[in-house]
């Protein structure tokens, strides 16, 4: 089965997670992704290693479905070779800051300069727009910046979430930019920039909360896992883990009091609709314990399943391995890389597609694994590429 983006190359200069998701989710639609890295190895690879050669777990999904080439692109040699490079390309992806872009050759003009129909697509925390546009920053800043993390954990005590959602997000959307970019380059043969910034899906995501305090003044506070606009919205401890429920509308929460023998709260003014029931949702969350606190998480699921209220198990990462659903659904494949124990259950493409399905081809590169190939595809012979290694330039 081909690939959507069959003959359209990427060159990949990104680093941790903004820009190699977004050229991962590219190659999974089957683009040719030539990751660009540090002749030692970029910082990225070697996070939290799980394979003799230091690999970690992040780069094997980050990564999959590309080609490594090492090269160091601040070395006169060096910047020819990714003017080769880029004048065989459609896309570069770089979440660098703009001044970095700059000074590696990378900044929009410069790529134009070399192929004038290449798209760009650069990822900062900031944007390239607004005071804050030099500064540097991860996913945690953004998130804390926009008020999420503000508003996750308890009033003295904010908590960011376990996993970088600003850099998943951002990732995301710039591939979905990147894909809306080739689609206008095909009408019209022009290319452009794709700018994405952490700082913007982070405030994305949080606009709601925004919203409402614009409009309504409502100063809210967080509530730790309790949510504020509808309950019982909580995660609940039972007698051998924990659950999570999540009810709204009037219809969950009628079969709800039925099933804790509360019907007289469907007539109690504090618990009209799902506004006041997020208002008075300690009441409710402590009703909820109640009745966990006496029954095993599977006894709970399977009462509330059998009421037809939205519930499901705190899982931890290897509950969720386990869990015989996700392992069903095929989201996690198995692969191997030089060096592991096992093969690795690195997540497939998230979106399933019926004619053209994206998916895992290959397995994240060793360091440096597909120079020599890049290399001879641009026209170099072999002693050239020795000349250059001898160089410390790939």
């Amino acid at each position: 089965m081909s690939g959507v983006l069959d003959g359209i190359r990427v060159l990949d200069f990104g680093r941790y997670i903004a820009g190699p998701w977004c050229s991962a989710l590219l190659g999974d639609l089957g683009a040719d992704v030539i990751r660009i890295e540090k002749l030692a190895g970029s910082e990225d690879r070697y996070i939290a290693p799980v394979s003799e050669d230091g690999a970690g777990a992040m780069f094997l999904q980050m990564n999959r479905n590309k080609r490594s080439v090492t090269l160091n692109p601040m070395k006169p040699e060096g910047q020819e070779l990714v003017k080769k490079l880029v004048a065989t390309s459609d896309v570069v992806v770089a979440n660098l800051p703009p001044q970095v872009l700059k000074q590696m050759g990378l900044d929009y003009d410069s790529l134009c300069a070399i192929k004038p129909d290449i798209i760009l697509t650069t990822v900062s925390c900031f944007g390239h727009q607004g005071p804050y546009s030099h500064k540097v920053g991860f996913d945690g800043i953004a998130a804390s910046m926009s008020g999420t993390v503000y508003m996750g954990g308890w009033p003295d005590d904010p908590i960011k979430a376990a996993v970088p959602w600003v850099d998943f997000g951002t990732a995301t959307t710039c591939a979905f930019g990147t894909l809306a970019a080739l689609m206008e380059r095909a009408k019209t043969g022009k290319g452009q920039m794709v700018e994405g910034a952490l700082l913007r899906t982070a405030l994305t995501f949080g606009n709601a909360a925004m919203i409402e305090q614009s409009l309504l003044g409502i100063d809210r506070v967080a509530t730790g896992n309790r949510g504020q606009t509808s309950s019982p919205n909580d995660i609940f401890k039972t007698k051998d883990g924990h659950i999570i429920t999540q009810i709204l509308g009037p219809i969950q929460f009628e079969r709800w009091c039925q099933m804790m023998g509360e019907e007289h709260w469907l007539s109690d003014p504090r618990f009209k609709d799902d506004l006041a029931r997020g208002d008075n949702g300690e009441i409710l969350s402590k009703r909820m314990n109640e009745w966990c606190g006496e029954r095993t998480t599977q006894e709970c699921i399977d009462a509330l399943e059998e009421a037809r209220i939205p519930a499901g198990p705190v899982y931890s990462p290897q509950q969720a391995l386990d869990d015989p659903h996700v392992q069903a659904s095929g989201m996690l494949k198995e692969v191997n890389y030089p060096g592991l124990s096992k093969p690795a259950p690195v997540a497939d493409t998230p979106v399933r597609l019926t004619e053209s399905n994206p998916g895992i081809a290959r397995r994240a590169p060793t360091l440096g694994e597909h120079t020599e190939e890049v290399m001879h595809e641009l026209g170099l012979d072999d002693a050239k590429i020795k000349a250059l290694r001898d160089a410390r330039v790939i």
